[in-house]
């Protein structure tokens, strides 16, 4: 090798020397060139070492990174100074700018403290009252979105504590009297000094919730764990409700926002499930045979009315076995008609009809006894409609997704139940009885149901958010305080893990499951006796400023990261979110950078903290804390 060309390496193209002796000899202008630029790179690289961290460091560090593992230099980061998160993420140059402020979003005025924005009573009278259309989600355009804080009452107060909060509510956070007028002969609400008490009341139970309560588990077994999911169709302030939940029966409560000012935020300060709604021209916003038993207290549905639509709905929504009760009108008419101020006839076609209806969709009559009668759903469809006793109306649907239901139409057709082999199976499989039923395997899972669900993966994910639950309480130990928190919201719920994991504490979770993925895991969560409803978070949720006091997010930003502004999700949360609620957001690293810019504009404390199985995870977890703050009392004060 002895006097081989290292200045010019052999190449398949170059042309070989003549002479080896004459190409060792190097000329002066070449050698100068060749030592000039080693002498830029030499210096280029000094002035390098020297930015960094000065000499000393620059060294050190040159020296041990070729010996050093990755363990040894992470332990090393984390044992100065927690890593700023916000200073290295993949944001575009614009937003990722240092010198770029935050902005931030002002309190609303004093006028729209109560402001839901799907259910804006202004907005609602541009649409037609027939069937109550105009009482429907009519939600805001793009261009008509505040963007500003909804402000919470002056002098607003954290609510009672379950079960204090059953019976007792401050003023100052539902500062509304009308009902204790109106309502008053009814035991409704009753106004006490600075607060509002709940006696339990009903239109067709004055002597309280608890005895009316009774009187129907006389009629059928509330107590043996076989009904746990309840539907309360105009349910005032959510009394039936209420009292259902020392039965272990979880009640979805709804009614809309009309002249009974405030009935449904009533609902919620008093930790009852519950949400705006109305049965008009859509579906109800939850999956078939999701409920065990439905209700209606002199809840002025006209159930007999456009060809029984309203029934059918609630024969869709209800599980196979299912009852449906019905106390007031017409109910025992030839007692009450005067006082009804009503006819006979009208009264006795009324409930002629409803008769009429429910045998149209095999139901039977199970009971009628004093104000309460009571119907049940059959267990399958193995013998309805093939009967000639039976009524050939309402036909059965085609085969459309029987658990679509956001703004889907309703229809004059019976939803068919899945097959079965005899008629005294249980079509869809039957589910366990609560408390067992929270964690058996859902039958929609169990066979097949769900694509992408196996039971496999069912118990893993279940394993899965205990071990979260776990850590989470470990980071916010106010989880683990009873009576901390009572209403919360789970964003995406998939499969109600979360929710399940926090089966022995004293909460309730509103499971939403977002309605655009492919896969509709909301009929798995109330077979496993939750409750839950469907949402796009690109629109306003149908409830109340303030409704929860805690909020978890799952991936949820990352879902809608094209679909709609961060910011309008983010606001949107404000507004429900009590004040001193918490948030847990659970994201992609960069995604909760881009979040935690925005919650620091909406005046929340938060903190990034690693995921649970480490720091190598890029998801991490954002906990968050909204802030105490009302409108100013002088405000208050201008809009009385």
């Amino acid at each position: 090798m002895a006097g081989f060309n290292f200045l010019n390496p052999y190449h398949p193209t170059g042309k070989p020397s003549k002479s080896l002796t004459a190409t060792t000899t190097f000329s002066f202008k070449k050698t100068y060139s060749f030592a000039f630029v080693l002498f830029l790179c030499l210096l280029s690289y000094l002035l390098g070492v020297w930015q960094h961290d000065g000499w000393r460091t620059g060294l050190a560090l040159s020296t041990t990174t070729s010996t050093t593992t990755c363990k040894t230099i992470t332990q090393g980061l984390s044992s100065s100074k927690p890593l700023d998160y916000e200073s290295h993420h993949t944001a575009s140059s614009d937003e990722a700018a240092p010198h770029k402020l935050v902005k931030t979003y002002p309190l609303c005025h004093i006028k729209y403290s109560e402001y839901t924005p799907c259910e804006d009573p202004k907005r609602s009278l541009k649409f037609k009252r027939d069937r109550l259309i105009y009482r429907e989600r009519h939600c805001p355009k793009e261009e008509e979105l505040l963007k500003c804080r909804i402000p919470a009452p002056y002098g607003y107060k954290n609510p009672f504590s379950w079960p204090r909060s059953r019976d007792l509510a401050w003023f100052a956070n539902v500062p509304h009297k009308e009902l204790t007028v109106e309502k008053a002969v009814q035991n409704w609400i009753r106004y006490e000094g600075d607060k509002f008490r709940f006696p339990g009341g009903g239109t067709m139970f004055p002597n309280g919730a608890d005895a009316y309560i009774d009187d129907i588990g006389e009629l059928i077994n509330l107590r043996d764990g076989s009904i746990r999911t309840a539907l309360d169709t105009g349910c005032g302030v959510a009394s039936w409700g209420a009292y259902l939940m020392s039965r272990n029966i979880i009640t979805m409560s709804f009614a809309p926002r009309d002249s009974h000012e405030a009935q449904v935020q009533f609902a919620l300060e008093r930790g009852v499930p519950a949400l705006i709604g109305v049965i008009a021209s859509k579906r109800l916003p939850y999956p078939s045979r999701a409920f065990d038993m439905a209700h209606c207290s002199r809840c002025l549905i006209p159930w007999h009315q456009y060809d029984g639509t309203y029934l059918i709905e609630v024969d869709r929504v209800l599980r196979p076995g299912g009852y449906w009760i019905l106390s007031g009108p017409p109910i025992r008419w030839r007692k009450y008609w005067k006082g009804w101020d009503r006819t006979k006839e009208d009264l006795n076609q009324e409930q002629t009809s409803i008769e009429q209806v429910a045998k149209s969709l095999c139901w039977k009559k199970f009971v009628e006894k004093d104000d309460i009668a009571i119907w049940q759903k059959p267990l399958n469809h193995f013998n309805c409609k093939t009967s000639p006793n039976n009524n050939p109306n309402p036909p059965f649907c085609p085969g459309k997704d029987r658990d679509k239901a956001w703004y889907t139409n309703l229809e004059t057709c019976l939803t068919p139940l899945p097959l079965v082999s005899d008629d005294q199976e249980i079509a869809g499989g039957a589910v366990a009885k609560w408390p067992e039923r929270l964690n058996a395997i859902p039958p929609r899972i169990s066979r097949g149901m769900v694509n992408g669900v196996t039971v496999e993966s069912f118990k893993q994910d279940s394993e899965l958010w205990k071990r979260r639950l776990s850590y989470y309480k470990t980071v916010n130990n106010q989880l683990e305080q009873g009576g901390r928190y009572r209403n919360i919201l789970d964003m995406n719920a998939t499969l109600g893990g979360f929710a399940a994991a926090l089966g022995d504490d004293p909460v309730w979770v509103m499971n939403v499951v977002p309605v655009e993925p492919n896969v509709n895991t909301l009929g798995v969560i109330y077979e496993r006796g939750l409750v839950g409803t469907y949402q796009d978070w690109c629109e306003a949720m149908s409830t109340y400023p303030r409704t929860y006091d805690f909020i978890h997010a799952d991936s949820v930003f990352s879902f809608y990261a094209y679909k709609c502004e961060m910011e309008d999700i983010l606001l949107e949360m404000d507004r429900i979110l009590r004040p001193e609620g918490g948030v847990i957001f659970r994201d992609d690293v960069d995604m909760l950078v881009k979040i935690k810019k925005i919650t620091d504009g909406l005046n929340w404390d938060s903190q990034i903290v690693d995921h649970e199985d480490g720091p190598y995870q890029r998801e991490k977890l954002l906990f968050a804390v909204k802030v105490y703050g009302t409108a100013p009392s002088s405000d208050q004060n201008s809009s009385t």
